[in-house]
């Protein structure tokens, strides 16, 4: 009778082995074997870690296998089980590879397909297409849209990480992480100890400094020796946490009435100030975003203020941006007057940190969670609802939102709900958060994630005219990277652009993305399908990018681009491709290091070997 040795992966992570009773029954061309019981004599299997191996004999030959079931049934008390793959050696000798990835809880049932990546036409068989059809009717059970606030992108229904399908749960390492790190930012805040200096007056700077006293790199260190400098004002809106904001001014705004004579002994070139903005010296960040949105009420006794300052830069001579002029609210009048580095030097540095303090707002809630973790949420909960486990697009992105829709609802249970982390701590706490977001999401627009075209749309993309814009450079040369891999990878699946206009599952993530995520806006510049291989991997670059490169720019992270410790792919040419994806990187990670061997502050965000996979890694 026909003999298969059946492997089987349970996963790492906390809690993954079972003590349950494990059955597998395999399903062929030719007919489908009976339910076996996988056990040895003697041994604990599926534990934590393991690799097990069992004989299973058959009654007929079974033809080719398409599919292979996994039962768990209870043997004491209900566990889950974290299975990663199932290898099956068949009576030829060949050896076919099912991933699954997954948890299989209670007393549950898995059906799992072999590892070799599929698009829905390339399914002919009955039971294949009946598969795919069931996987997504019920994961589109599982994974709803739901309005967190109005004109948010939609996000997961679920009102605790605990409602959360058990799929994309923190495993409990990471839930333990997520914990710790919300500790040890309060400890590094002093915020118990502290508490009171952000909700009274400071005497001085020094009481600045102790907030940083346990924060020690070597970038934070210069930052705090240098931080009261214009140049290292001008330098962190080109390389610091928020570089997305700083443009060219092509024409000064008639709401910043700054003349020449103001700024004069800031002009090195002996040119006017007009001449200076059409040689292309002068730069703007505006913060208009900021502009009547409410300031933190939820403590009576504590007045919290915010400004929607206009700065004004100016690339001197040696290169470097300087701050020039800055206004501190957007109608200009005698009661708003325009702060210059000629003032007095506390007036100007009060100028500066109130600008700073703009940025930290617009940084936190619109560049680092709207943009990133809620758009990687939107990405991910599309993937989960529209492709199925055995679509290529699937198995290439989901590394890629691994944790993100945890992270989120997460964030909306203890940061930026109502007394949350948000209300304590930031002056857009109480509602002026949503707000901002509200308001941000006009701008919100498919090409603005676009990298190459976001720098270029601020005027930002010429290296030679703006030298030292880092964030720029190692963007561009990490979206190349990506997008080389995305084109190798659809080139493989996409035999034409007929086929991806033709791949129903592919235009539904499309379309969900465009209908629930940005809400159906024509002004997204979204797109409702794709046609050509060309934009599908111009939008799958989008998609990791926003969720690794980006993230890692704007935050920090652990997990390295490039690197996926779940093999979804089995076959030989992506597994090339990414190969290839990783020498690209690596590449690019020499070029950084050596560049910034020559730097006092070096700038390494987004140096491949820096960057997570996704928001939550």
């Amino acid at each position: 009778m026909p003999s298969y040795t059946v492997t089987v992966a349970t996963g790492s992570q906390w809690f993954a082995g079972t003590d349950d009773y494990i059955y597998l029954s395999l399903v062929g061309s030719a007919g489908c074997s009976e339910k076996h019981l996988l056990d040895k004599p003697f041994y604990n299997d599926f534990e934590r870690g393991a690799v097990d191996s069992y004989d299973v004999t058959v009654d007929e030959e079974l033809g080719e296998i398409q599919l292979v079931k996994i039962e768990k049934r209870k043997y004491w008390l209900h566990d889950n089980w974290y299975l990663k793959y199932i290898t099956l050696k068949t009576p030829c000798g060949d050896y076919v590879e099912f991933p699954c990835y997954r948890w299989i809880t209670g007393e549950g049932e898995i059906v799992l397909r072999d590892g070799r990546a599929k698009l829905a036409c390339d399914d002919q068989i009955h039971i294949l297409k009946q598969h795919r059809r069931k996987e997504l009717e019920t994961r589109q059970k599982q994974y709803r849209w739901m309005e967190w606030n109005p004109g948010f992108p939609l996000s997961i229904d679920a009102k605790c990480h605990k409602d959360l399908p058990r799929d994309i749960q923190f495993d409990s390492e990471k839930g333990v992480d997520f914990v710790l790190n919300y500790t040890r930012a309060m400890e590094n805040l002093f915020i118990n100890r502290f508490m009171h200096m952000f909700q009274s007056s400071w005497s001085d700077f020094a009481d600045f400094e102790k907030i940083f006293v346990k924060i020690s790199n070597t970038i934070s260190e210069r930052v705090m020796n240098h931080w009261q400098e214009d140049l290292m004002f001008g330098y962190q809106f080109l390389n610091g946490c928020n570089p997305v904001l700083i443009r060219r001014c092509t024409k000064l705004p008639k709401k910043l009435p700054v003349t020449t004579e103001m700024v004069e002994c800031s002009l090195e070139r002996q040119l006017t100030l007009q001449q200076e903005v059409e040689q292309g010296n002068i730069f703007i960040v505006d913060f208009e975003l900021l502009d009547g949105i409410d300031a933190n009420k939820t403590d009576p006794c504590t007045l919290q203020f915010l400004a929607a300052p206009i700065c004004l830069l100016y690339k001197n001579l040696a290169n470097k941006i300087v701050p020039i002029a800055i206004q501190l609210n957007q109608t200009p009048g005698d009661e708003n007057p325009i702060f210059l580095p000629s003032d007095a030097k506390y007036d100007w540095l009060l100028a500066k940190i109130w600008v700073r303090s703009s940025d930290f707002h617009v940084h936190q809630t619109i560049t680092h969670l709207l943009r990133t973790h809620l758009v990687s949420e939107v990405f991910g909960i599309a993937l989960y609802r529209q492709l199925p486990t055995v679509h290529p697009v699937f198995k290439l992105l989901v590394a890629h939102v691994r944790f993100t829709i945890a992270i989120n609802t997460k964030a909306r249970e203890q940061l930026i709900c109502e007394y949350g982390l948000f209300d304590k701590a930031n002056a857009t706490g109480g509602g002026g958060h949503v707000q901002m977001v509200q308001r941000a999401m006009q701008d919100l627009t498919y090409t603005s994630l676009c990298f190459p075209e976001a720098i270029k749309a601020r005027g930002m993309d010429s290296a030679e005219d703006i030298p030292n814009y880092f964030y720029r450079d190692d963007g561009l040369l990490v979206w190349e990277a990506i997008k080389t891999f995305t084109a190798e990878v659809v080139g493989i699946y996409y035999e034409s652009d007929r086929v991806v206009a033709e791949d129903q599952e592919l235009q539904d993530f499309v379309k969900d993305v465009y209908m629930y995520g940005m809400r159906g806006k024509k002004t997204s510049g979204f797109p409702k399908s794709i046609k050509t291989r060309e934009k599908l991997s111009e939008y799958l670059t989008v998609v990791i990018f926003t969720a690794s490169a980006q993230h890692a720019a704007v935050n920090f992270g652990q997990l390295f681009l490039g690197m996926y410790p779940e093999e979804h792919f089995i076959e030989k040419p992506v597994k090339e491709a990414m190969a290839r994806f990783r020498k690209n990187l690596d590449t690019i990670v020499s070029v950084i290091a050596e560049r910034n061997k020559k730097k006092k502050l070096p700038y390494y965000y987004l140096s491949p070997d820096r960057i997570p996979n996704s928001v939550a890694i």
